[in-house]
């Protein structure tokens, strides 16, 4: 009999909770699924970054354990789905027990919960310990108040993994320096050279498989130049401090024609996917504050961003689901018009803004929620339709 351990996409951690006691027996599971990269229609080089990253992960993974399998897209054997994949692992096997770290969506979730009764075998579901706020520290939080601010969210995380603190009280004696991350751009600024990883053979199969599977998703291949390992991830983080931070906090809401990253970190990426951890990208960037080569407002806004806004956005996600996804307040039914796949509006900010997504898979907060957000929110666009275009 045979533990089964079930890892998804977008845990590509070494320590992952659902790894934590790996026995040499155990069968560590992965698989490329067509139901996941068609539920929406993810961006094509968003999928070229997960399948690539995916088979890395797995290859690291072998080197240290005996028993992975990898199931790829393309296989004969894939079923095209996790319960489908699972369940024919399962036959195949003899396993007589499943753990798994807790899914990041809701819809994944609810079918692993599914399971235990489907299977007939014990499914373990763990915590995910990579986040800094468990589910059931938010709901504490967030139990009776009337406001869900997140400035207050933040500070209490600030206080409890002690980060930017002196004693009881924020270093610089403010907690919040957002008001000094609003410059203008200066025409003589300096952006350095966005960090790219060289393609390797994976890569490049990835590559070539998405453009054949999926021809019909939006968005741009070429170029591709994101890391898909843990080393390379670690390389972006550390090119940014270096490289980017001094200017972050500064320039963090501006946005310059032609200039998709700025001085931006573009991590968010690996964190999503495991390849970082936030609290050592936390760590790191307080310590280039303490070794004076970055200024406070830097340091601040970009701990915000991970410690402040990621952790407060998933404990919100998992507070109000199921349904959350479908809200709509404002009663706003509005289609997406055609220039969200093309880019090809008159409107300036928004063709950069989407245009850029669709060559890049990416786009800074100010283009997301200034630009394209609230033009979504002016036009009154159905916000079932904006959510799965983002």
């Amino acid at each position: 009999m045979t533990t089964l351990r079930f890892v998804f996409g977008d845990q590509l951690s070494s320590t992952l909770s659902s790894l934590e006691d790996l026995d040499k027996n155990d069968i560590v599971f992965m698989t490329e699924v067509n139901e996941e990269a068609t539920h929406v229609k993810h961006h094509k080089k968003k999928l070229v970054f997960i399948f690539s990253a995916m088979r890395h992960f797995a290859h690291a993974l072998s080197r240290r354990h005996d028993r992975v399998i990898y199931s790829y897209l393309t296989d004969s054997e894939n079923q095209g789905s996790f319960t489908k994949e699972c369940q024919r692992i399962i036959q195949k096997y003899n396993i007589s027990k499943i753990i798994i770290t807790e899914p990041s969506e809701y819809r994944v979730l609810e079918a692993v919960k599914s399971w235990e009764s489907l299977f007939k075998i014990p499914v373990e579901i763990r915590q995910d310990e990579r986040f800094l706020c468990s589910k059931s520290r938010f709901f504490s939080w967030a139990k009776d108040k009337k406001q869900l601010r997140m400035e207050f969210f933040y500070r209490e995380m600030r206080k409890e993994w002690d980060i930017l603190m002196d004693g009881s009280n924020p270093v610089g004696n403010q907690w919040n320096y957002d008001d000094e991350n609003r410059k203008s751009p200066d025409k003589n600024m300096i952006i350095p050279d966005v960090f790219k990883v060289k393609e390797d053979d994976i890569t490049q199969t990835v590559k070539a498989m998405v453009s054949e599977q999926f021809s019909d998703h939006f968005g741009d291949i070429e170029p591709f130049h994101y890391a898909v390992t843990r080393d390379d991830a670690l390389l972006c983080l550390a090119d940014f401090i270096n490289q980017r931070l001094v200017s972050y906090g500064t320039y963090q809401d501006a946005m310059v024609m032609d200039e998709p990253f700025l001085y931006h970190a573009l991590i968010s990426l690996y964190l999503n996917c495991g390849l970082l951890d936030p609290l050592e990208c936390i760590l790191e960037v307080q310590k280039a504050y303490h070794n004076k080569k970055a200024p406070l407002n830097s340091v601040e806004g970009f701990i915000r961003q991970i410690l402040g806004w990621r952790e407060y956005i998933r404990g919100i996600y998992w507070l109000k689901m199921p349904g959350y996804d479908h809200e709509n307040g404002l009663n706003a039914h509005r289609s997406l018009p055609n220039f969200f796949w093309t880019g090809q509006t008159s409107m300036a900010c928004l063709k950069q803004a989407i245009t850029q997504t669709k060559e890049n898979a990416y786009a800074h907060h100010i283009q997301r929620l200034m630009v394209i957000g609230n033009f979504a929110l002016l036009a009154g666009l159905n916000p079932v339709e904006v959510n799965e275009w983002f």
